[in-house]
């Protein structure tokens, strides 16, 4: 949804990994973008205009002589109305000359017409990436405040193994996406969100844990960033791929949740405690793998503690999840109470625990209840995030 009707220039230059660009295209239009695609001369040596015609629904531009939509100065028309450019892939030759701002061609053109913010992908050899010139060409970009995604290392066209591969799709969509949340409703805010479920040892291959994916947690630290938030993700034992520009702390056990959460609340405006911590710990865990004895097996737990309700100072915006399996509203609004929350998620803790889809309610202190759902998890994250905003008042 952050997405659906953002105005973006895709510029796709000369690179065999110009085919991997036409995913991009179809991921932006998909999520509801509106895609102009300016090619180079030489990207059209790889991936020909009509399949970006084809994905976008929209005219291709490759000539500066060309206009667009009728435009007769088409890079003007295409400035104004773009709201984020991105340049993927980026050759060496487009680095040097976005760098030095030459405008000879519709892209160059484009770019230095528009005050949009600017991401850029670069792809090439891993020797030319490491060049003196190429280096100095991306500090610079970067010091105008361009977003220069880092390239991956891996196998390259020529055989060679290095670093220059062209970032993977979902991580340019996820740069995207945080590039143009940074003037959100959440802009200079910092948020900490909690994922994942804690694991409490009883062995050294052995724990008690829960079924929490942390999908729910990663979809709330997705929707802050795309409001612009600064966000920094606790993760307890969480495999999931990490939201562009999010600052992960990787825990294991609810002492270290706890110890990392404070930590990352020291100068925080928002905590959202979405991981499912666990309430007891075996008290004394063995060094040694437990072995069968033939007899029951009696272990001892004994309570953690509670992580949010033991962080609170004032202007912190503190929300919480009460998943419950009886009761629901009773026992979330005693947790509210009891932890003193600004605002407590409840959802019942069987359907929702690991699963793709969620139904909540919304309580608030003063009594009122809202009910969203079932909706995928990045959809309830992103209503949730939106009652956050509210309460940090930038509705």
């Amino acid at each position: 949804m952050s997405l659906r009707g953002r105005r973006v220039v895709l510029g796709v230059c000369g690179s065999i990994a110009a085919y991997k660009v036409v995913q991009v295209a179809r991921d932006l239009t998909l999520a509801g973008a509106e895609v102009n695609v300016v090619m180079t001369e030489s990207a059209t040596r790889f991936v020909t205009p009509l399949t970006f015609h084809a994905i976008t629904g929209r005219e291709v531009v490759t000539d500066a002589w060309q206009g667009w939509m009728g435009h007769p100065e088409g890079h003007v028309a295409l400035a104004d109305r773009a709201e984020l450019i991105l340049v993927a892939p980026a050759s060496a030759q487009t680095l040097a000359r976005l760098a030095l701002g030459l405008c000879d061609d519709m892209l160059g053109l484009t770019v230095l017409a528009s005050d949009a913010p600017l991401v850029i992908a670069p792809a090439m050899h891993h020797r030319m990436w490491n060049h003196p010139a190429t280096r100095a060409h991306v500090a610079a970009l970067r010091e105008r405040g361009a977003t220069v995604i880092q390239p991956d290392t891996g196998l390259l066209a020529s055989g060679a193994v290095g670093e220059g591969r062209l970032p993977e799709p979902p991580e340019i969509l996820g740069a995207v996406r945080w590039r143009l949340g940074r003037r959100g409703r959440l802009a200079g805010k910092r948020v900490v969100v909690t994922a994942g479920g804690t694991r409490e040892p009883l062995d050294p291959v052995r724990y008690l844990g829960n079924r929490s994916s942390g999908r729910m947690g990663y979809a709330l630290a997705q929707a802050a960033t795309d409001e612009g938030g600064d966000v920094t993700i606790v993760s307890a034992n969480v495999s999931l791929p990490e939201p562009w520009g999010a600052e992960v702390r990787r825990v294991g056990t609810a002492e270290e949740m706890l110890r990392a959460t404070r930590e990352a609340c020291e100068r925080a405006d928002v905590l959202i405690m979405a991981a499912a911590v666990a309430d007891y710990r075996p008290e004394s865990p063995s060094d040694a793998k437990i072995k069968k004895s033939g007899e029951g097996l009696s272990i001892r737990l004994v309570e953690t503690e509670d992580v949010v309700a033991s962080i609170d100072r004032p202007g912190l915006i503190k929300v919480g999840f009460a998943a419950e399996t009886h009761d629901l509203e009773t026992n979330a609004r005693a947790k509210m109470a009891k932890k003193r929350l600004s605002l407590i998620v409840a959802n019942d803790a069987a359907a929702t625990i690991g699963a793709e889809d969620a139904c909540v309610a919304l309580l608030y202190p003063d009594g009122r209840r809202e009910e969203h759902g079932p909706l995928p998890k990045a959809e309830i994250a992103e209503r949730i995030v939106e009652a956050v905003c509210r309460l940090a008042g930038q509705s």
